[in-house]
């Protein structure tokens, strides 16, 4: 398994740091060669999405991948990550990706909880550490999405299909198992998330 992790803005290394914790081979992308790559899974990382959009609409890489989402790529979206795959951007006229079929809200927590940390369940998860840094939300899904947590009566992760989109920074606080559930949509694993993760 091999997963290619987009590096051209935003925090990336962390997202590498943790694969490499969990044995897990992967590459930065960092040019429309690096594309050319096998890869089995995408990581879009948290940063700023409408400079990553723009890098990647500049770089040559923004159209292929849209095409390899919209083909069922497995896919990690975390915070910046969630805007760039989110359909609809409710404070933005913006579009990116646009792959999970749910509206985002930018910065949506504002100045006095620009950056916060909490605890909460994900999914069959429990007492699963958040780290929120200028974070969005998830306003609203449509059918077919999985939400996986919420926080304060705000939904900050989901499920459509293989791809995950979370509203915090997983990479930032240790614990492995959201990118281990990650892995397991790589794997196109047919097991619930309870036997994967028990």
């Amino acid at each position: 398994m091999r997963i290619a992790i987009s590096a051209v803005q935003g925090a990336f290394i962390e997202h590498q740091q943790m694969l490499s914790s969990l044995g897990v081979e992967c590459f930065e992308l960092r040019q429309r060669a690096d594309l050319h790559r096998s890869f089995d899974g995408l990581i879009l990382p948290g940063g700023e999405s409408t400079v990553q959009g723009k890098l990647l609409r500049e770089l040559g890489m923004f159209d292929e991948l849209q095409q390899l989402l919209r083909q069922g790529l497995p896919v990690l979206g975390t915070c910046a990550g969630l805007i760039l795959l989110a359909q609809h951007i409710s404070n933005d006229e913006q579009r990116y990706f646009a792959t999970m079929p749910l509206t985002v809200r930018r910065n949506a927590y504002g100045r006095q909880l620009g950056s916060f940390s909490v605890t909460a369940r994900c999914g069959s998860l429990e007492a699963v550490p958040m780290r929120f840094i200028r974070a969005p939300y998830i306003e609203s899904a449509e059918a077919g999405v999985e939400i996986l947590a919420e926080v304060g009566g705000k939904i900050v992760a989901a499920r459509y299909q293989r791809q995950l989109g979370l509203a915090f920074h997983p990479e930032l606080t240790g614990d492995s198992r959201l990118h281990q559930l990650f892995l397991s949509l790589v794997r196109g694993d047919s097991r619930t998330k309870e036997a994967v993760l028990a």
